[in-house]
């Protein structure tokens, strides 16, 4: 049995020669395409199955809830076991049952260890892009983050956002001469934007303890396998724009915090994004510039991404230019449309003169599909057909009771399940504003008090005035008593204003630095 590779199926009678993954090219990235119903999700799941024999974590969404029987091997009882023998038999496979490793996440934490992270190492590019904000609006967001950068306010947590916000909307004016115009037309729409995005139940994701990176590329001591990560997206699903960026936020982290490996010979972890058209409507063209750059240099970090979408015209050019590995089920062409989009998906893979790639692929059924894998020296594989090995692990969801054993035995039961709510910007804000309030009620006190001596002064100087018997007064020394200022003490907004100009010079070498997706890009 080879172990630089993964047997992804093969020859037999119609088909061309055994089509294999080579591990040493497994970070050069991928794509998995076919119309509903064409086997996309059996392909995502053999080879999540052989990155994980092969001691490579992974991590998948499940979108439709039927990936978690990864975690249990397949039955001979099994409806369609006696298809896969027949299946197997054809391209050569010596079939064995077997499960994996897995460890189930979940945003709610319902069906999963809780999975999290903190506003700020969200960043307001992902953050904007989740709330779907203009550019006005987004330049806002990025002020906020600023001002919260600047002045030492963590931004930990939905609550600790929607502070800061708040605070930029009060002082707007006294703000905009360090940082810029902010119109508190376009603070509205952010907060109302984050009042949709919170009833839709995205405030779960922000919060601590935040997901650690480590915890993904986990390994199973016993077997060696690398383990799967599953994130449970049916619910996240219903919001669409929350769950590309989420999945971006990870691709970004992972960019920035793994260090430099080269060319391993397997990656280090692989990464499946499942509806990847997602990740790309209605994107403006600086994302995905972005995410073309993460996708191009994110392979010398050892990560393997592999987009898995219906169409190859849903992943941009620039994009799916960095996709060596490719897997495409049936196309149908029924329009005019879905006719240039064959063509089109045909193009992007070496002919082989045996047959027509654009044929092939409007002609093969379920669990079949166009082949091309990175050869050696990483030349692009002949296109061939390929009938898709069976998987070893079950097919379709496990039952409640089995999934919550699991979560309750995983290597990370309890780390995430109690969230922490740390001192952060919302509680230093409302302290500021507290000690603000409390100094305004001292300086009006002693106003109140100052005006009863400043009243019997203005009636002696009157009675003086009109009073006609001359009278001799020794000059007297003591000083005369202080008149009150007519100036009204700071506002709260004045107080911190002050303070904000103050630091203003001295907080630029702290700024903390972010990176390529505006993801914070600091030690931690």
């Amino acid at each position: 049995m080879t172990t630089d590779r993964i047997f992804v199926g093969g020859g037999g009678d119609g088909y061309g020669v055994a089509q294999d993954l080579l591990l040493g090219f497994g970070n050069r990235h991928g794509l998995i395409a076919g119309a509903t119903g064409t086997g996309k999700t059996v392909t995502l799941q053999i080879l999540a199955e052989g990155f994980s024999a092969a001691g490579v974590p992974v991590f998948l969404s499940d979108v439709k809830g039927d990936l978690s029987g990864l975690a249990l091997p397949g039955s001979e009882s099994a409806k369609l076991h006696g298809a896969f023998l027949k299946r197997a038999a054809t391209i050569g496979l010596d079939l064995r049952y077997d499960g994996f490793p897995v460890t189930f996440w979940d945003i709610w934490g319902q069906q999963g260890h809780p999975v999290r992270t903190t506003v700020a190492e969200m960043g307001p590019l992902l953050l904007a892009r989740m709330l779907e904000l203009s550019e006005a609006q987004e330049g806002v967001l990025n002020i906020a983050f600023r001002i919260a950068d600047d002045q030492g306010l963590p931004l930990l947590d939905f609550k600790d956002l929607t502070a800061m916000l708040q605070w930029v909307a009060e002082n707007a004016k006294s703000i905009g001469t360090a940082w810029g115009h902010v119109s508190p037309a376009s603070v509205g729409a952010i907060q109302r934007r984050l009042l949709v995005l919170e009833n839709q139940g995205g405030a779960a994701l922000f919060g601590e303890p935040a997901l650690a990176l480590s915890d993904l590329m986990l390994t199973d001591p016993a077997t060696g396998k690398g383990r799967i990560n599953i994130l449970s997206a049916e619910r996240l699903m219903n919001a669409p724009r929350l769950y590309a960026s989420f999945l971006l936020w990870l691709l970004s982290e992972l960019f920035e915090d793994l260090p430099e490996v080269g060319n391993p010979d397997k990656p280090k972890l692989v990464f499946f994004f499942d509806e990847a058209h997602l990740l790309f409507d209605g994107a403006p063209k600086a994302l995905v510039d972005k995410v073309e750059q993460v996708a191009r240099l994110i392979r010398s970090k050892g990560v393997g991404v592999y987009f898995i979408t219906q169409n190859p015209a849903d992943v941009p050019d620039a994009v799916l230019g960095q996709l060596g590995n490719r897997v495409q089920h049936a196309l149908r062409a029924f329009t005019a449309k879905d006719q240039k989009d064959l063509r089109l998906a045909a193009q992007n893979y070496r002919p082989n003169p045996r047959f027509s790639t654009e044929e092939a692929i409007r002609e093969v059924g379920t669990g079949e599909a166009v082949t091309s894998f990175l050869q050696e020296k990483g030349v692009p594989g002949m296109v061939e057909r390929t009938l898709i090995r069976p998987p070893a692990a079950s097919l379709g969801p496990i039952d409640p009771g089995t999934r919550a054993a699991l979560i309750a035995a995983s290597p990370l039961a309890g780390k995430y399940e109690r969230q922490i709510d740390r001192d952060s910007a919302h509680e230093m804000l409302a302290r500021r504003a507290e000690a603000a309030a409390a100094e305004t009620a001292r300086a009006e006190a002693d106003v109140a008090r100052r005006k009863p001596e400043a009243s019997a002064e203005r009636d002696y100087r009157n009675a003086r005035r009109y009073d006609p018997t001359p009278r001799y007064e020794a000059p007297s020394r003591a000083p005369a008593p202080r008149r009150p200022s007519s100036r009204e003490p700071d506002s709260i907004a004045e107080t911190f204003a002050k303070s904000v100009a103050r630091q203003l010079g001295t907080k630029s070498g702290q700024a903390i630095v972010r990176g390529i997706l505006g993801t914070l890009f600091k030690s931690r």
